[in-house]
């Protein structure tokens, strides 16, 4: 009973393109969020702590690049390995700026301090490896 009860649950679960999309939806839509109110609020405080490492302030742009263009290819299934790879970098500039003196702390609520960037460093990683699947706009330029 339980062997057949698992078949029928793996059955209907089995849609590996489907967990794609979903996967792509759900970290391209989130990151846009974070691009977006880079592009409408702007990138002055990336370039500052960019200047502040001696680096110039205009790399900050590479930040929309990595936010909202990257995550809309992803969202789309358009050229998705080399955007995710780009997003994946993206997670480590973000964690060199910011995150690097909070690798070892939790947050007020007890979290990793730095979660939602291993999170999207590692969700771009896996997107990296399975590609975009079946449901992409583009399927030949996955």
């Amino acid at each position: 009973m339980v062997k057949s009860l698992l078949n029928t649950v793996n059955k209907m679960f089995s849609h590996e393109d489907l967990g794609r999309l979903l996967l792509r939806l759900l970290v391209g839509g989130l990151m846009l969020f974070h691009g977006l109110h880079k592009l409408i609020g702007g990138i002055d405080g990336i370039a500052g702590m960019l200047v502040a490492k001696g680096l110039p302030g205009f790399i900050a742009y590479g930040v929309l690049i990595g936010e909202v263009l990257c995550p809309i290819l992803i969202i789309l299934g358009v050229l998705t390995r080399p955007s995710a790879l780009v997003l994946a970098f993206t997670m480590v500039v973000a964690w060199l700026l910011v995150g690097i003196g909070k690798t070892g702390a939790l947050d007020a609520t007890g979290a990793w301090a730095i979660e939602s960037i291993v999170y999207f460093f590692i969700a771009a990683l896996v997107i990296a490896f399975i590609g975009a699947g079946r449901y992409s706009v583009a399927p030949a330029w996955k």
